[in-house]
């Protein structure tokens, strides 16, 4: 049987760290919270790999866990402190959500397929707050001082980035499948500033996909 133990170790020492995740309090994150009880039914020997793991649902386009080494990096940037609120958009199995909640977030997590949502919920137990719900509709009454998109936009995400308080951060994977960059934005005031941070691929969500161009 496959020590899971020490398999998040090398995760964190081989993966990450190797990968410009230097913040202590990421790594301690990481090395902290059980990776297999997040993937899907069937992988827990591949929880730890160097891999995005996809899991179709109908709802809205192939969601997924993104491999360690990308998530961790997006996490960083977000800078998450204790007592911060914090949206997790297209959760998944909630691994994410996990991860901001061991950082002293107080997380909501977003999924818009039922089936997901539930199973969230059933690992993440009641520390956070799971919603069923579409992707790019803004979560009534309330701003979020970071944001997490687990999954590819192809377009500006503007409903979420209006939830963010002013010097709120949010990061998702952003561009056209070949050309997609982790991608952080900032907001100040009405304005939002944004900076590709490195190269990376993740599913495309559909509630971001661009318009399909007519065909002549």
């Amino acid at each position: 049987m496959l020590d899971y133990a020490q398999a998040r170790r090398l995760m964190v020492d081989c993966q990450l760290r190797t990968f410009d995740v230097n913040d202590v309090a990421v790594l301690d994150a990481f090395d902290s919270v059980p990776r297999e009880r997040f993937v899907p039914p069937g992988r827990t020997d591949f929880a730890y790999i160097d891999q995005t793991l996809t899991f179709d649902t109908e709802a809205d386009g192939a969601h997924a866990m993104p491999a360690p080494m990308v998530l961790a990096r997006m996490i960083q940037a977000l800078k998450v402190r204790p007592g911060l609120r914090v949206l997790d958009v297209a959760t998944g199995y909630g691994y994410g959500a996990a991860i901001l909640q061991r950082l002293g977030a107080e997380v909501v997590a977003l999924e818009s397929t039922p089936e997901l949502a539930d199973a969230a919920r059933e690992r993440l137990g009641g520390g956070v707050e799971v919603i069923h719900g579409a992707l790019n509709a803004p979560v009534k009454g309330e701003l979020f001082d970071a944001i997490l998109v687990e999954g590819r936009v192809e377009t500006r995400p503007q409903a979420l980035l209006d939830l963010l308080r002013d010097d709120g951060r949010l990061v998702c994977v952003f561009g056209p499948h070949r050309n997609a960059k982790a991608t952080l934005f900032v907001r100040a005031g009405d304005a939002f500033g944004s900076r590709a941070l490195f190269d990376a691929s993740l599913p495309g969500l559909k509630a971001f996909a661009t318009e399909p161009g007519f065909a002549f």
